[in-house]
């Protein structure tokens, strides 16, 4: 059976280097991995008013949560911390309070960045954001990647960055196994 990962990206840009990343980074997982790319851009803005009968979109995004046996973020940081849109997709799927669909998901987190570690306070945000919402975190390493020329090229992981993210992406889908 086939392990499921939702990734979800956390830049909606078109040419998102994060996006790049986490399409290429998918392709060095091991045989019998089913990516699920989560579509972010098109919520609504969260409301505690739609707990009761939330919109398609909201539920869309719970489901599509509910059926990975893993979660891997793909983020870049903005103004010290995550993006908006992927704030506002936890919150969507964090609720009504007591239903989270983040609960109990083994979870890993990666970002690329123009700068060196320009990642690194928004993927601290961010574990302290699935430590609350009980998402066991991969350790392997944290993953602080930094856009140059031959990341990605042509849709793949470039020759310097690709054995070190080979061993991150076997790491993690061996650790979603068992967790």
């Amino acid at each position: 059976m086939a392990t499921k990962i939702a990734v979800v990206v956390g830049s909606i840009r078109k040419d998102s280097f994060n996006r790049q990343v986490a399409e290429a980074i998918t392709k060095l997982a091991p045989e019998g991995v089913e990516f699920n790319f989560v579509r972010i851009d098109d919520l609504p803005l969260y409301n505690q008013d739609s707990d009761a009968a939330p919109p398609e979109l909201m539920t869309r995004l719970r489901n599509d949560i509910k059926a990975a046996d893993g979660v891997l973020f793909v983020t870049p940081e903005y103004n010290r911390s995550i993006p908006g849109v992927l704030k506002n997709a936890i919150d969507i799927a964090s609720r009504p309070w007591g239903h989270s669909v983040w609960a109990k998901k083994p979870v890993g987190i990666i970002g690329v960045s123009v700068g060196v570690i320009g990642t690194a306070l928004a993927q601290a945000h961010l574990r302290n954001i699935v430590n609350y919402l009980d998402m066991p975190l991969y350790n392997g390493s944290e993953i602080y990647l930094a856009w140059k020329d031959g990341l990605v090229v042509d849709g793949e992981i470039g020759a310097d960055s690709k054995e070190f993210l080979q061993g991150y992406m076997t790491g993690l889908v061996e650790w979603f196994k068992t967790h």
